[in-house]
């Protein structure tokens, strides 16, 4: 008696009978014949990675009303030869297709120049498409020199859209990803520029990732309908969170999107915690009167595509929900509200300039049509009149900016003490609008007023879920404070005697006391800085593994000062290192340069909010922010 331990058995088959039970129809195509009056698929030669027939089927069904030429038309532009283009290029030009339907041109029955839109898929209704999942799909190379057989192809509409490569059980599905997957897409391009998701598993384990991400990108699926659920990471487990009809759907139309913010593009598919959350906050839409705007907190721990998810969640409500809706994308800081701008612009979703650089000019823009509007926290604060006297105060509640309904405010880290006064202003000038508040870090105790505004927390992905997905890195916090010592075992005791020799009034003593109770100016002190650049240095270089350090200071000023000071003994440091290579013998020499390499070649910055008049504060304390700034905005 043999036992089949080989992948088709333990992998393959039971991949095949899961999309069966979703829903798919499934055919081995190992011996498809093709380019013959009985050809199986419809395909004329194995080049062809578009079922054709499925293809025309299905667009006549879902465009009953246009005649014959329109659909021929459309079809011959889906399937047109995109060669010339980079993979990633061509992809979204079929995206855009899938997406917003081909727009044809042609002459009608009368003769007439008629312009039509076919639509390609259903999106509003999954079960109104065609699922057709193929297993070994013999694929020729547009050269016509490899010939491939990818594991499993899944059609939506007689489009390949979904990308399989499975392993061995036993096998590393790293290997699917260096090996397989990159082989793929130089010998067969043409099956990628209609994919949508590329999914890699040796059965226990599964990753899904987009056709541009690199193998850090590709993530685990363990959740299917909930955040609550207990995590599962298996083949199952992602297809069915994935490509379950309605899922799948809903993550091509609304969880995609193309990042041009580094330079080229890069395709971003939503991950598992994105799509959940993104998926309650969109229902919170929906129970908006119960509510009362009160869409909720979205606290997904930095590091894990927050920014991201502010782009599918309003990608979505724009898609999918009815209604003229703008909106209101709220930050704090001047840099940090052109970088989400620029987020918003670099995926596409945002295409105007609409940034309100004051009250004013919110209220003129919240009257126009606009889907995004751009702004600080800080213009929903009173507006000090001209003639105003010292000690001015506003009278009365924030005024009314906007009465509509369709208005959802995104407050980006919406948690900040900052925020308390502010958003209760905004609460007043738009009564009726929505609020969401995006937040790295959990609410704190004492942060109700933020729970006022925005409701509770509608998604939570905290620290330990990023870590364990490989979303975030861990976090290793060393404790390396140079402590305070006193000397004087008497200080309070002898303090005390001193103020009261001083006969100080009540308010001089309160003064006191506060000045002491800050020690702020024992922290800051020239000669604790000394110490604890020094010990940056030495410790940067003792540790036995290279990587980026962060240095969090009190305050501005004190990081500008303390980086001046690690400046000076990291070259105190190097010059060191270059007197013991010119005496070392030929056992350490290697090493020592080795250092010495480390040493110039690593950065190191000053990285800071920009305030008002910084120049010349900073010029009073003998400090230049000038140089730090221009290479921060450079």
């Amino acid at each position: 008696m043999s036992t089949d331990y080989s992948e088709d058995t333990l992998v393959e088959q039971p991949a095949i009978a899961l999309f069966s039970e979703l829903g798919y129809d499934t055919a081995n195509c190992f011996y498809e014949k093709v380019g013959t009056s009985d050809s199986t698929l419809g395909r004329e030669t194995t080049e062809e990675v578009v079922l054709v027939p499925k293809l025309r089927s299905a667009l006549q069904k879902l465009n009953p009303d246009l005649d014959s030429e329109a659909i021929n038309l459309a079809i011959e532009e889906l399937t047109r030869d995109r060669g010339a283009m980079s993979l990633v290029q061509a992809n979204r030009e079929v995206y855009k297709l899938l997406k917003d339907g081909v727009k044809v041109a042609f002459e009608n029955d009368e003769g007439e120049e008629t312009d039509e839109t076919v639509r390609i898929i259903d999106w509003n209704d999954p079960e109104n498409n065609d699922f057709f999942l193929a297993s070994q799909f013999w694929i020729t190379s547009p050269s016509g020199i490899y010939k491939k057989r990818p594991d499993l192809i899944g059609f939506v509409n007689g489009l390949p859209l979904i990308f399989i490569e499975l392993k061995k059980s036993h096998g590393k599905i790293e290997h699917a990803y260096k090996h397989n997957l990159k082989d793929y897409k130089t010998t067969i391009p043409q099956v990628f520029w209609y994919n949508a998701l590329v999914i890699l598993s040796n059965g226990s384990q599964a990753k899904v990732g987009s056709m541009t991400a690199g193998w850090e990108h590709f993530a685990d699926w363990k959740r299917i309908n909930s955040e609550g659920e207990q995590g599962v990471i298996s083949l199952e487990t992602l297809i069915r969170g994935t490509c379950e009809k309605a899922r799948l759907i809903d993550l091509i139309e609304n969880f995609t999107l193309y990042d041009e913010s580094k330079g080229g593009v890069a395709k971003i598919t939503g991950k598992n915690h994105q799509f959940l959350g993104v998926n309650n906050a969109v229902a919170a839409l929906d129970t908006i009167k119960e509510n009362q705007g009160r869409l909720g907190v979205f606290w997904h721990t930095q590091g894990s595509g927050k920014s991201f998810s502010m782009a599918f969640f309003s990608q979505k409500v724009l898609r999918t929900l009815t209604g003229n809706w703008t909106f209101l994308v709220v930050t704090d800081r001047n840099d940090l509200d052109t970088q989400i701008y620029k987020n918003f612009r670099n995926t596409g979703v945002a295409g105007e300039d609409c940034q309100a650089d004051s009250g004013a000019e919110l209220r003129q823009l919240l009257t126009e049509d606009h889907r995004f509007i751009f702004t600080l926290i800080q213009k929903f604060g009173h507006e000090r009149p001209k003639d105003a006297p010292k000690g001015w105060k506003p009278n009365g509640p924030y005024p009314l900016l906007s009465d509509r309904s369709d208005i959802i405010v995104m407050t980006d880290e919406a948690h900040r003490s900052q925020y308390d006064t502010y958003a209760l202003n905004m609460r007043n000038a738009l009564p009726n609008a929505a609020f969401i508040g995006f937040t790295g870090t959990p609410l704190m105790a004492g942060e109700e007023k933020t729970k006022d505004v925005f409701g509770d927390y509608v998604s939570v992905y905290n620290f330990q879920q990023s870590i364990e997905d490989g979303a975030t890195v861990p976090l290793f916090y060393e404790n390396r404070i140079p402590e305070l010592q006193l000397e004087n075992d008497s200080f309070n005791e002898e303090l005390d005697d001193l103020i009261e020799a001083a006969e100080l009034d009540d308010e001089q003593e309160k003064k006191l006391e506060r000045e002491f109770a800050r020690e702020y100016h024992l922290i800051t002190r020239d000669d604790r800085l000394e110490k604890v650049a020094e010990d940056v240095v030495a410790h940067f270089m003792g540790r036995k593994q290279s990587g980026k350090g962060m240095v969090i200071c009190i305050d501005k000023v004190t990081a500008v000062k303390l980086h001046d000071k690690v400046r000076k003994y990291w070259k105190a440091y190097l010059g060191g290192l270059q007197a013991q290579l010119a005496v070392a013998d030929e056992l350490t020499q290697s090493e020592l340069q080795r250092q010495i390499d480390f040493m110039n070649q690593t950065d190191m910055a000053v990285v800071v909010s920009q305030q008002q008049n910084e120049v010349e504060d900073f010029e009073n304390l003998g400090l230049d922010i000038s140089p730090h700034r221009t290479r921060m905005v450079k």
